[in-house]
């Protein structure tokens, strides 16, 4: 079982004190039963991890937890199977005792892109917005980071976080089920705010902006990645259906306009640090997530457009300050 009565312990006198009289009530909701029915299948897969102590832990070259020699083929193989019971992996890839999670995304070449770029993290605390099963929040730890708080709302990925914390020890990284809009507002705890991988998925894109700012405090950093799409100041693509597939699409801006809408918003200084296309190396299904992924997402005639005929995904990082 998961259990976050020491985290809430721990933020209760700090920054984050107002938010943590609320995480009870939160975890609770986000990890009802009545609402995520496989809840007891994913709690199984936690309680038949096997027992393995990892030799050697790296979260600064990759996600690595122990080696190959740390155990025998017959637990790497149950291990397999445990963790196979939340399928579908997206992000990642994690080695474990030398068991390879090849991942949907490559997000270490997300995290290769952005590092780079970021104001150091040592001693910060951060946050990660729709952090998924938490990948880079192992790598903005492995980075320096003080403490690393991720939020995403769906269950599943958060088990998948805690199946590998599980063989982590009390490291300061948590993924908490719960979305932005549970943040109080007004926060202003964190020194560095991620958002990767969500812009395009809210329906307000200057309700989100506001949102991260009020949790960064004054002058920390905003690290913003998102589809964009190739265009002039006040472009944006709306797609009326589906982008990619994708049915939760509403705002792909162009670079232009997206750093229009931060300074509209209160950021200083916004800036695009990178901008890339998204290949179908970087996404693609694998024995780790067997469903359809991006090669089955663009026009099977023209690899430069979704299936839709829209523009084919391009990603781009912005930074900027509160």
């Amino acid at each position: 079982m998961i259990n976050y009565s020491d985290l809430i312990a721990e933020l209760a006198s700090g920054p984050l004190a107002r938010w943590a009289e609320l995480l009870p009530q939160q975890v609770a909701e986000g990890m009802a039963v009545e609402r995520w029915g496989d809840l007891p299948d994913w709690q199984v897969v936690l309680q038949r991890l096997p027992p393995l102590t990892p030799s050697q832990i790296d979260l600064k070259d990759g996600v690595t937890i122990g080696s190959a020699e740390d155990c025998n083929d017959a637990s790497r193989q149950h291990l397999r199977q445990v963790l196979m019971g939340l399928h579908p992996w997206r992000k990642g890839p994690y080695d474990l005792f030398g068991l390879h999670l090849d991942t949907e995304w490559r997000s270490d070449w997300k995290w290769d892109r952005v590092a780079p770029h970021l104001a150091p993290l040592q001693d910060r605390l951060v946050l990660d917005v729709g952090c998924g099963n938490g990948y880079h929040c192992w790598r903005m730890l492995g980075a320096g980071a003080k403490r690393v708080i991720g939020i995403d709302p769906s269950c599943k990925f958060v088990h998948q976080f805690y199946a590998l914390k599980h063989y982590m020890g009390e490291l300061p990284v948590d993924v908490l089920p719960v979305g932005i809009e549970q943040i109080p507002p007004e926060l202003q705890a964190f020194d560095t705010v991620f958002s990767m991988g969500v812009f395009y998925h809210r329906r307000s894109p200057m309700d989100h902006l506001r949102e991260l700012k009020d949790c960064l405090r004054p002058d920390g950093q905003l690290v913003l990645e998102t589809l964009v799409i190739e265009g002039a100041l006040g472009e944006v693509l709306v797609p009326e259906g589906r982008y990619a597939k994708m049915r939760n699409v509403w705002f792909l801006p162009s670079p232009d306009t997206m750093l229009s809408w931060l300074r509209k918003c209160g950021f200083k200084n916004p800036r695009m640090v990178d901008c890339t296309r998204t290949t179908v190396d970087e996404q693609r299904s694998t024995e780790w997530m067997t469903f359809e992924s991006l090669p089955d997402f663009l026009d099977p005639t023209d690899s430069s457009h979704t299936f839709e005929g829209h523009p084919g995904p391009i990603r781009a990082v912005f930074l900027a300050e509160a």
